[in-house]
């Protein structure tokens, strides 16, 4: 059985313990992530020829090691944060933390659970996840430029601008502004909110080519999301991107454990009630949330299943959850049927999970259900010290 090598990561620095199939501790070290750093690592673990990184975080902050491992031949598996602090506490009794310990804990979550998810450094979803997040960021941009123009033109035309509003509409209603002999605030006030507005159309036409970029990425791969009403190119990219391959949830009830779409149990006594989980991934939960917002606002299937929710007794909040967990099964098997389009296209295709994609082995079940269910500093390179 091939050793763990529990991996702590950091920007600057990642700290190491390497232990065998019964968890003694055969090594431990701190290494910087420069070259000089990442190679004396490498190499320290070279001793062991049968070998199994864990690293925790692989889609944070461990992605930019986990990648180099990977794409140095290396075996990778992604240690959830989650799991690993569970096996903290429960190792050493307490949820102290410090590098070495959260190498430890990350070593025992993997020799523990053997259905962890294999990193597989995939060019075209590496891409995508990379422009879907610069894509997010100028959304973020947009946002908190907007807000800076609405307060600087709240100052200057009485009860401001109407709340959605264009880069057009903000210049129209600033050229509209005559300052006359007003102040000198009033005149500055108008040479930033112009700023601010020039700085819009240029976030505006990042933001339409990353789109276009990322929408002809999201074709290439061959997925047909972005023809599920309310999913445009960064929400397909969004999904691509974080879900790696579907073939590793073995069934639509563990994709929506894992975005956050099954409710959790909270019944109490008589009480019978569910309430909303964060334990997932948020990102692929907010996807789903605006393509549910987006349906409720057209005359879709998504609108119907809505109001006959409500109808039957449930909150808006609950016939939201109900919904979101309802589109998740769709973007489920709409990933599912694209995957196996995509395994059979492909020169030695094959159907169903293998060891190294899968987190668990079986085959995935898509029979049709409406019931929400319940989810499960800069550093100086250092010798490897070995466990006496």
């Amino acid at each position: 059985m091939p050793v763990i090598i529990g991996m702590d990561p950091h920007k600057r620095s990642a700290t190491i313990e390497i232990i065998d199939s019964n968890a003694k501790i055969l090594a431990t070290g701190r290494y910087g992530t420069d070259t000089a750093g990442y190679n004396e690592m490498l190499t320290a673990a070279q001793r062991f020829p049968h070998r199994v990184w864990a690293i925790e975080g692989c889609n944070g902050v461990g992605r930019h090691v986990a990648h180099r491992l990977v794409a140095d031949g290396e075996t990778v598996i992604d240690v959830p944060a989650k799991l690993s602090a569970q096996v903290r506490v429960f190792a050493i009794g307490n949820g102290r933390k410090t590098d070495p310990v959260d190498a430890h804990s990350v070593a025992l979550a993997a020799l523990r659970s053997p259905n962890l998810r294999r990193v597989q450094a995939d060019p075209e979803l590496v891409a995508l996840g990379l422009l879907v997040d610069r894509r997010d960021e100028l959304g973020r941009a947009r946002t908190e430029l907007l807000n800076r123009i609405h307060r600087l033109l709240l100052e200057l035309i009485p009860g401001g601008a109407k709340r959605f509003l264009s880069a057009m509409q903000a210049r129209a209603l600033a050229e509209a502004v005559e300052p006359g002999d007003a102040a000198a605030t009033v005149r500055l006030r108008l040479r930033l909110v112009t700023e601010l507005i020039d700085d819009l159309e240029v976030v505006d036409r990042k933001t339409k080519a990353a789109d276009k970029e990322l929408e002809q990425l999201v074709i290439v791969r061959g997925s047909t999301l972005m023809d599920l009403h309310g999913i445009g190119p960064s929400g397909a990219a969004r999904l691509l991107a974080d879900t790696d391959n579907i073939h590793r949830f073995a069934s639509r009830d563990r994709f929506a454990s894992w975005n956050d779409t099954a409710p959790l149990d909270a019944s109490s006594g008589q009480q019978q009630r569910h309430r909303l989980s964060r334990a997932g991934n948020r990102k692929i939960n907010h996807v789903l949330h605006i393509m549910a917002v987006v349906q409720l606002r057209n005359p879709t299937a998504g609108r119907v299943y809505y109001d006959s929710k409500k109808a039957a007794g449930k909150t808006s909040m609950e016939a939201m959850r109900a919904l979101k967990r309802r589109l998740s099964n769709l973007v489920y098997q709409r990933m599912l049927t694209d995957q196996r389009r995509r395994d059979t296209a492909s020169p030695g295709g094959h159907s169903g999970a293998t060891t190294d994609s899968s987190a668990t082995g079986s085959t995935p079940n898509t029979d049709p259900s409406d019931k929400p269910q319940p989810g499960l500093t800069t550093t100086q390179p250092n010798q490897l010290q070995t466990a006496s």
